[in-house]
């Protein structure tokens, strides 16, 4: 594409100026400070998914200059992002300061999942948040193999409402109304549309299975696409094994132990968002 837009170039200098393989002082500051990113992940089929994650500053924790790691909070337990990484352990993250700097940093690289306990064995001088929405299970470690800026010039200028009048998050909770309500309007629709039906193991539709094999290689044939320049790669995907089998079986486990949790009774009530009394 870059040889049928002319733009060879203009990428080669990107590459060269601003393509890391690692956090340089300045990424690593900016990192430290974020209170949310966006996430990509895909499976073994190449079937993406995007997704959103948030915490307090610092949630994501920089471990080195090649490593990073944040926490997986308690979701709607479909565990897209988590299933994705198990079979195909790379990512992409994109973290945008739309507050202050009003600039963006991509970070790319291969993930592999870890059980609280043993992300705290291995370092124990992580914070232990206080509010119990926010208490990992789970941890997604990221060994990073590209760290690139991304331009301001597109990036809105965004304000944060002062703290004494937003309403209180409810981290964790199970509270439909609070989690947003039927927004969208799809639960509306669900008696129009046929029912879901899980794939059963064995079909020719399954997307893949968490405790499938995966081969080390990963998925379809070929070289696949050269490295940028400046960029290390691993020799084998090796993580997406690991990631299976008894681990997953581990994380089950975990999962398995989370109980929903009330609102606390001092948070504002809310009423959704159609209510009426809204105006």
């Amino acid at each position: 594409m870059q040889q049928r837009l002319g733009t060879t170039a203009r990428a080669d200098r990107f590459y060269a100026e601003q393509v890391l393989d690692h956090l340089n002082a300045r990424m690593r500051e900016f990192v430290a400070g974020q209170e949310m990113f966006f996430l990509s992940t895909a499976d073994r089929h190449g079937e993406c998914d995007a997704t959103f994650r948030a915490g307090p500053p610092g949630f994501v924790q920089v471990l080195g200059d090649r490593k990073l790691a944040y926490p997986e909070y308690r979701g709607n337990g479909v565990m897209a992002s988590l299933g994705n990484l198990s079979e195909n352990p790379r990512l992409g993250l994109l973290m945008v300061d739309f507050t202050r700097y009003r600039i963006g940093l991509h970070v790319n690289g291969r993930a592999r999942v870890v059980l609280d306990e043993e992300m705290r064995a291995h370092h124990p001088e992580l914070p232990v948040d206080p509010v119990p929405g926010r208490r990992a299970q789970l941890w997604v470690t990221v060994e990073v193999e590209e760290a690139y800026i991304h331009c301001a010039k597109h990036i809105p200028y965004l304000q944060k409402i002062p703290a004494a009048e937003r309403r209180a998050r409810a981290w964790g909770t199970d509270d439909v109304r609070r989690k947003g309500g039927d927004f969208f309007g799809a639960a509306a629709e669900a008696d129009r549309r046929p029912p879901f039906r899980r794939p059963q193991p064995g079909t020719e539709h399954l997307r893949g299975g968490l405790h499938e094999d995966i081969p080390a290689s990963g998925a379809g044939s070929g070289a696949g696409p050269a490295p940028l320049p400046g960029s290390r790669r691993p020799a084998r995907d090796d993580l997406a094994a690991e990631l299976n089998g008894e681990f997953l079986d581990r994380v089950e486990k975990v999962l398995a132990r989370a109980r929903p949790r009330r609102s606390a009774e001092n948070e504002p009530e809310f009423r959704g968002w159609f209510d009426r009394r809204d105006g």
